[in-house]
């Protein structure tokens, strides 16, 4: 019973990994448009479910993030393209800048009356997430080699990312639910 329950919570706080990069990017648009909204119509309530949703993002990937769920599962799977897959790792890594600049501005604006300080965090977020969402560059991700040269991120952690081939052909299904026999083969359907 207790394994059992185990096996279930590691299923609920693990991070997808291999993360498809359609939904990382649809994801980021969301937060582009949160965060836009917040400071563009003064509502940093807003702040609230923006802070929440990297707070869950960061322990379980989509799992627990209305955002995360609405764009893997209703989104993603009806675009009709081929999708690209990245390494887990980093994605999660981005998550958590994202966690802790939504953080710092909603401790900034509540704890502090800081409101300017607030948005000039969800601005440089909007950045980031902006350069994810239109162009597909994770800043978090081209950081992360660097973060593990100096020892902040394990080295098993690079092992772990480094060979996806497998996770990849274990996570690559076509549209209609069949398999797509290898990543290194072109997919022939779109994958979500």
């Amino acid at each position: 019973m207790r394994e059992e329950t185990s096996v279930k919570l590691r299923e609920l706080f693990g991070f997808p990994n291999p993360v498809n990069e359609t939904s990382a990017r649809l994801v980021a648009s969301g937060v582009v448009a949160m965060a836009a909204t917040t400071v563009a119509l003064d509502q940093p309530w807003l702040l609230v479910p923006l802070t929440y949703g990297f707070a869950a993002r960061v322990a379980t990937g989509p799992k627990l993030s209305p955002l995360g769920l609405f764009v893997t599962k209703v989104i993603t799977p009806r675009l009709k393209i081929e999708h690209r897959f990245s390494p887990g790792p980093p994605k999660r890594l981005a998550q958590g800048m994202g966690l802790l600049m939504t953080g710092s501005a909603s401790l900034a604006h509540f704890g502090f009356r800081r409101k300017r300080l607030a948005y000039s965090l969800l601005a440089a977020l909007m950045v980031a997430a902006g350069l994810e969402a239109g162009l597909g560059i994770c800043l978090a991700c081209k950081a992360f080699p660097f973060l593990m040269r100096i020892g902040i991120i394990p080295q098993s952690v690079c092992e772990e990312c480094a060979d996806i081939s497998d996770r990849l052909a274990r996570a690559t299904v076509g549209i209609n639910g069949t398999s797509v026999p290898s990543f290194k083969e072109p997919a022939t359907t779109p994958v979500p």
